[in-house]
């Protein structure tokens, strides 16, 4: 603890993120008090780092409201520790004490503007001070009217507003001697969890935890009662740290800060035992434990495979060997048709994974890798601190426990694109050994037979244009992120063109892949931003994009098109994007990033290996 603390100062000090390492120490923390102290020493932390060098990567600076119905407590430390942990710097404003139904139905936390409100609810909110135990029906009545009432004042768009699940009180189930009476309430009170969870299915503007589910599995009691007549606290510290990480999984998935791939060790990860002493049929897998463990790990694996999870096998072994227990091995869940890449040999597990993050196009800190071997493990940390590092040592039976609680794939909802990623990344590789047979580039594209498609955003693709804009990294040439509320509202918009970007090529389709948010005035168009996924980058997409839009533009009578690019440390592919595509640096606007095209003069060239095409959002 006295180590990461110290960390946590040095940090502060020099007025810098905690690095990757710390953060991910912190994340992973059980320890109630850490977290409270951490968070105490990180309110000193700047939303402006000293230097971007001194930081691991940008960390954006968000905005979090919250609002309870009782005495916050450690909560506002707590959930800060957390936040930083996945390298977020929270700007956290607290309302006054109980304010939660006020601030709901005036909309008043609304107009400071946060990105998320967390609401620390309790029973409070729902049951009456004095309830009569003889008038069940009653009190069944009041708690449905005050749902009701909760409903009736969530936002509809701004802010995500996250709620969630509220512990049955002790006081109120053993307050009833009539098991009837019981077995009624206690119905009640799970029906009311559900309606609270299914806010998430009907309001697109909020997200709910389940608290008391999740309380069932954490060795945490729900409430202190002496802390909680003393001064009003509903939770305690460990509860609230549960609480505190599931809303940072919320913040987390909805900026885009989640992970794409999942490396995974063999030995001692996938199985037991070693495969070079033991054999194809020797290694510890299905039946009794321990096998029956890594079975399970498998399983899981498996499930966020179809989820849209990229696997990669990285092991130290020989590969005729492995190649035989994937293929062979009765028990195996996990094929060689699973991993999209596979680096088996008996180089260095962070070499392996630098060449496979060059293959797949994509960032050191898109990867979470397990292995069981701590100097492995420290390995890859000290070469990509930024990757996250999962242990399999031990207890094989905690395997599946400690790869999912972090949340490390998490996303606000899973798209076409994500059910099909894995095979992309496939057909990814497919591509580049196709590259080998030409000499020149041209010559590669056109054999490509490349053709994009552009179409207004449908109320079936505004969550992928969304998720786009929260997880695509470095083709966002401004940054901005908009939500899935915001997406569809500028979409509804005349004034305004949102468009989905859909790429496929002879080895099919890669699916939605960019979206576009412009805003159309009589005389200029302006690119509010424009996102693409790295995995097409390099075949001349993004110049096929600028091209539709500002043919779009002359046509609608419009003399200049006028485009955007905010550096950020991950972005800098698309430092030169506007210039290639014939835009000029805007003289009229020092220093904003704009670039101009003079739409009298001409519109941007379709690459000559591209076939563009356009579709109703209605088709």
């Amino acid at each position: 603890m006295d180590a990461l603390l110290q960390e946590l100062r040095t940090a502060v000090a020099e007025r810098r993120m905690p690095p990757p390492r710390t953060r991910l120490a912190l994340l992973e923390t059980a320890d109630p008090a850490l977290a409270r102290r951490a968070g105490r020493l990180l309110a000193a932390l700047p939303s402006t780092p000293a230097s971007p060098q001194q930081g691991a990567e940008d960390a954006p600076v968000v905005p979090v409201t919250v609002l309870a119905t009782a005495t916050i407590g450690p909560y506002e430390q707590i959930l800060r520790a957390q936040l930083v942990a996945a390298g977020v710097l929270p700007e956290l404003t607290v309302g006054q004490h109980g304010s939660l139904d006020r601030e709901l139905a005036t909309g008043a936390f609304a107009r400071s503007s946060p990105r998320f409100v967390s609401a620390l609810m309790d029973e409070s909110l729902f049951l009456p001070r004095d309830w009569s135990a003889a008038g069940v029906t009653a009190l069944e009545e009041h708690v449905r009217a005050r749902l009701a009432a909760l409903t009736r004042h969530l936002p509809t768009g701004g802010p995500t507003l996250i709620l969630h699940t509220v512990p049955m009180p002790a006081e109120l189930r053993d307050g009833l001697v009539s098991r009837q009476a019981r077995t009624q309430v206690t119905r009640l009170w799970y029906e009311l969890n559900a309606a609270l969870l299914a806010l998430a299915e009907q309001h697109a503007a909020v997200e709910v935890v389940d608290l008391a589910g999740l309380l069932a599995e954490e060795p945490y009691a729900a409430r202190d009662d002496r802390m909680h007549r003393y001064g009003d606290l509903p939770y305690t510290d460990g509860a609230l740290l549960v609480l505190a990480r599931e809303v940072r999984r919320v913040v987390q998935a909805s900026l885009g800060l989640s992970r794409k791939v999942l490396a995974l060790d063999l030995d001692g990860t996938l199985w037991g035992g070693v495969l070079g002493e033991a054999g194809a049929g020797g290694v510890q897998l299905g039946g009794l434990y321990p096998g029956n463990c890594y079975s399970a790990f498998q399983r899981a694996v498996l499930r966020l495979r179809e989820q849209g999870v990229i696997l990669v096998l990285a092991s130290k072994n020989d590969a005729e060997p492995v190649d035989e227990a994937l293929s062979g091995h009765p028990e195996m869940l996990l094929r060689a048709d699973a991993f999209a890449a596979r680096a088996v040999n008996w180089s260095s597990k962070a070499e392996n994974l630098s060449r496979v993050a060059d293959a797949l196009g994509l960032p050191p800190s898109a990867f979470v890798f397990v292995d069981d071997t701590e100097v492995e493990r420290a390995e890859v940390a000290d070469r990509f601190p930024e990757i996250g590092v999962v242990s399999a040592a031990g207890d094989p039976a905690h395997l599946v426990r400690r790869l999912l609680r972090t949340g490390w794939f998490d996303a606000p909802s899973l798209t076409e694109a994500d059910l099909r990623r894995a095979d992309l990344y496939r057909a990814r590789a497919e591509r580049a050994e196709f590259s080998d047979g030409f000499e020149a580039a041209a010559d590669y594209l056109r054999a490509l037979k490349i053709e994009v498609e552009i179409a207004p955003v449908t109320p079936y693709t505004v969550a992928r244009a969304a998720q786009l804009a929260a997880r695509t990294n470095q083709f966002n040439l401004t940054g901005v992120r908009f939500g899935e509320a915001e997406t569809a509202e500028l979409a509804a918009r005349p004034d305004h063109l949102v468009a989905t970007v859909t790429v496929s090529d002879r080895f099919g389709s890669d699916g939605v892949v960019g979206a576009l948010w412009a805003e159309r005035g009589a005389v200029t168009w302006r690119v509010l931003n424009l996102v693409l996924s790295c995995r097409v980058l390099g075949r001349g997409i993004e110049t096929a994009i600028a091209a539709w839009l500002s043919e779009q533009a002359a046509e609608s009578g419009a003399r200049t098109l006028i485009g955007r690019y905010v550096p950020t440390k991950r972005n800098r592919v698309a430092a030169a994007f506007w210039t290639q595509a014939g835009f000029t640096r805007d003289g009229d606007r020092d220093g904003d990033g704009s670039f101009v095209l003079d739409l009298t003069t001409g519109t941007v060239d379709l690459p000559g290996w591209i076939t563009m095409s356009e579709r109703s959002g209605h088709e």
